[in-house]
């Protein structure tokens, strides 16, 4: 099983960046702990600053991949582009918000996304990727 995760604008700085909201590991630290605990998942990690990156990057693992799991920062909120790109390719993808996002700005409440993904995740942290990637693990054994 193959699922690719895949992080947008401003989570390079994860465990430098706000970390009162987005803690202090970096996402790199977390993926290690994240390919042990999954060792039957191949675990690939892509993250941009571009969102023309993200659409292609989209692109190429929607059609070989199992899942997606998507954190797609502040594109989420204005990107149809990526909600298009979600919506053109097969493999499922989960949406991913390590803040609450419905506690933040009134901006940050609308998701371009959500209705071309199969579900979000918002506001556990990290955990949210362990436990999209759960899912993807059960629903690829159905």
């Amino acid at each position: 099983m193959k699922i690719l995760i895949i992080n947008g604008p401003n989570l390079n700085l994860l465990g430098k960046r706000e970390p009162e909201i987005y803690g202090n590991r970096t996402f790199e630290q977390f993926l290690a702990e994240l390919q042990a605990e999954f060792p039957k998942i191949e675990i690939d990690y892509f993250q941009s600053n571009h969102e023309g990156a993200l659409i292609d990057r989209i692109h190429e693992a929607g059609f070989s991949t199992d899942g997606i799991i998507l954190n797609a920062g502040a594109y989420t909120h204005t990107s149809i582009a990526l909600a298009d790109a979600i919506a053109a390719v097969p493999a499922p993808v989960i949406e991913v918000h390590i803040s609450n996002v419905h506690q933040r700005e009134p901006f940050r409440h609308h998701s371009y996304l959500s209705a071309k993904c199969v579900g979000s995740i918002v506001g556990l942290g990290l955990e949210g990727y362990r436990l999209a990637a759960s899912y993807l693990e059960v629903r690829s054994e159905k």
